[in-house]
């Protein structure tokens, strides 16, 4: 059976201009603006010599760093904007997800904007009324089923554009990051009817930075790098050569958006029992240390304290055990001791500060910590999990 998509060689060029205005005084600036200064072209590749083939029923991730060329191989593959060279030979119908209200209009109700979008994806009327009611279902739009688009949030529009894409049956779903509009009741329930979807035979192309997600709906992944294939395979191996070379895997303090209206972090300090350090023995007990000032006047302020892995599994979260009341300028030192059996591998750090629902602060990647291979017992390379259990068995023998 042939492939059900292959790119041939997909390359898209842009032409990127750069204008120079040597325009300093206000009135220089507004006078720039019937001015023309020396511009000059650059040519950019989003995409170079793209080339691989997707067979019926595989599930795909597309993963990579910002800019790596993912949304923009989406696009192309779902008819949006035609490659600079290259072709793409497609033996079935395409459903596409890649940003809130593409193929939607605002002034039409959802009912009508379901008609609307089943049309634009092939389907006739007939087939839009028969899956009618699974869409609305699963969007848990009901009450809003007559209202205008205009006056939907964005992440109604994406409950709403999500189930007609999913459940009108394409013979291929691509699907772009634009999942994590969503809230996370949601997103679960997206994450299982891609599944399904891709258990029911059909095809997957899913892009997203949520490593874990595409682990768990993908058997093979495609990671770009600057606009070129740099590897396609199974999923985990991938996903595993990405993390390892992508710089993502040093242990490191990022200190990228430590300061709000509300709050600064001055300083986040890991430890294991006596010192400074990036690193410990996988039974060593990690110590934390921050340092923070109050912007502003804060009441009843909590502090947590997560870990992920580096493709965002959930460790553990602790939270600081009273509420802070905090006056302008006031300095706080916390430090807490966590205890823990994790295996050995690099883990991300996040800092969260909030009084409720307002968030004074969040870094999800406010530090990395490798946990090595060795401590004080060993434990069994084979074993499976983030966590090294220690257990004791009793074995008795009983009579026939």
């Amino acid at each position: 059976m042939k492939p059900i998509l292959e790119i041939q060689n997909i390359s898209k060029q842009f032409r990127i201009q750069h204008e120079r205005h040597a325009y300093l005084s206000l009135r220089d600036s507004l006078s720039s603006i019937f001015k023309s200064g020396p511009v000059t072209n650059e040519d950019f590749y989003a995409l170079r010599d793209i080339s691989f083939a997707v067979n019926h029923g595989e599930s795909i991730g597309i993963i990579g760093k910002n800019g790596a060329g993912k949304s923009t191989l989406l696009k192309i593959l779902s008819r949006i904007t035609p490659p600079s060279k290259g072709k793409i030979i497609c033996r079935g119908r395409i459903a596409s997800l890649l940003e809130v209200g593409t193929g939607f209009h605002p002034e039409l109700s959802g009912r009508e904007n379901i008609f609307l979008n089943g049309s634009i994806l092939g389907m006739k009327r007939k087939e839009i009324i028969g899956k009618f009611d699974e869409i609305v279902a699963f969007s848990g739009i009901e009450k809003f089923l007559d209202t205008p688009l205009k006056h939907y949030s964005s992440g109604m529009q994406l409950r709403l554009a999500f189930s007609v894409a999913a459940f009108l049956e394409p013979e291929i779903l691509v699907i772009d990051e634009v999942l994590a509009v969503g809230d996370a009741e949601f997103q679960k329930k997206c994450i299982g009817k891609m599944e399904d979807v891709s258990k029911s035979g059909r095809t997957v192309l899913f892009v997203s930075h949520n490593l874990g997600a595409v682990k768990q709906l993908c058997s093979k992944a495609v990671c770009l790098e600057q606009g070129q294939i740099k590897e396609m395979g199974a999923s985990e191996q991938v996903i595993n050569n990405y993390l390892n070379t992508s710089g993502e895997s040093k242990s490191k303090i990022e200190f990228s958006n430590q300061k709000t209206n509300f709050i600064t972090l001055e300083s986040i300090e890991l430890m294991n029992a006596v010192e400074k350090s990036f690193s410990l023995k996988f039974d060593d007990p990690l110590k934390i240390k921050l340092v923070f000032r109050a912007n502003q006047k804060l009441q009843n302020m909590m502090v947590g304290i997560g870990m992920t892995t580096l493709d965002y599994t959930p460790v553990f979260t602790v939270r600081i055990n009273q509420n802070l009341n905090l006056e302008q300028d006031d300095k706080f030192e916390t430090t807490t001791i966590i205890p823990h059996n994790l295996r050995a591998g690099i883990y991300l750090i996040s800092i969260g500060m909030a009084n409720g629902n307002l968030v004074y602060y969040y870094n999800m990647n406010a530090a990395q910590l490798e946990i090595l291979n060795y401590g004080t017992t060993k434990y069994n390379d084979i074993d499976h999990g983030l966590i090294i259990c220690k257990s004791e068995w009793e074995v008795n023998k009983l009579e026939a």
